[in-house]
């Protein structure tokens, strides 16, 4: 028997690190490409279409990747636009969030906000994958909230 011991806050931030130099994926078609980094030091793991697409100015397509992931509890996955497709093509990323416990297909939302066509073929990076650590707190009623210098001012209000 093992005996039982409490981590400190820099182990369990440390415990994470390790957890976390891994990110499993499932390949769910046979046309998956493991996700790849652009480089050592980049936030996201690019994410690749396993169809060719082709989205009209103004219009939405849904991407496969053919992969599911296992992201770590205490973290989730956002899907981000890559900048050389969004600065070239107007290609932007929309709705890109993955839980935790999502084990489905990762799809990229994709929009077309330029004014050409854009064709993608299959085996494209389409979006990429940051891991962001969050926290989960539980939603309470409360009758009074602390104020701030800002207050209720919202879009413009601080320049």
């Amino acid at each position: 028997m093992h005996p039982i011991r409490s981590l400190g806050s820099n182990e369990l931030d440390n415990t994470a690190d390790v957890a976390l130099r891994l990110l499993s994926f499932r390949r769910l078609d046979p046309k998956a490409i493991l996700p790849t980094r652009g480089s050592s030091l980049a936030a996201g793991l690019d994410i690749y279409a396993i169809e060719d697409l082709t989205i009209q100015p103004g219009k939405r397509a849904l991407a496969r990747s053919g992969l599911a992931v296992a992201i770590p509890e205490g973290y989730y996955g956002r899907l981000a636009p890559r900048s050389g497709l969004a600065t070239q093509k107007g290609l932007d990323t929309l709705a890109g969030v993955i839980d935790a416990d999502y084990r489905g297909e990762l799809r990229c939302l994709l929009y077309n906000a330029g004014s050409e066509t854009i064709h993608l073929p299959a085996q494209s990076k389409i979006c990429q994958l940051i891991i962001e650590r969050i926290i989960t707190p539980e939603a309470v009623w409360a009758d009074e909230i602390s104020e701030t210098d800002r207050g209720g001012g919202g879009f413009g209000s601080t320049g």
